[in-house]
């Protein structure tokens, strides 16, 4: 799997819900719980509990996530009608999932 980290779980799960992956840092894939018409995940492959535990000079990867979902959002036609982006982080902002995405 081309995750580090311990986040085996986390790439089986892609695997399977995989349409092609993104990029060589990231790996984009639709949720399998959706709670929205477009609900797509865009998970670094190197594992970050979450955004807290990027390093300042690893920071790089949080523009390329956003860069990703520009991308993504321009190929499936939903860029101009609009989107969001939620990044839950620790207990308290809702993060239940480990793994930054």
């Amino acid at each position: 799997y081309p995750f580090s980290g311990g986040t085996e779980q986390i790439a089986r799960d892609c695997v399977l819900a995989l349409k092609g992956g993104y990029s060589q840092k990231v790996i984009a894939f639709n949720d399998i719980n959706p709670v929205a018409p477009y609900h797509i995940l865009v998970v670094p492959k190197k594992h970050y509990e979450s955004i807290i535990d990027i390093n300042e000079n690893e920071m790089e990867i949080v523009s390329h996530i956003h860069n990703v979902i520009n991308k993504i959002a321009s190929e499936k036609g939903f860029d101009k009608a609009g989107f969001r982006i939620i990044n839950n982080c620790g207990n308290d902002g809702g993060q239940e999932v480990k793994h930054l995405h």
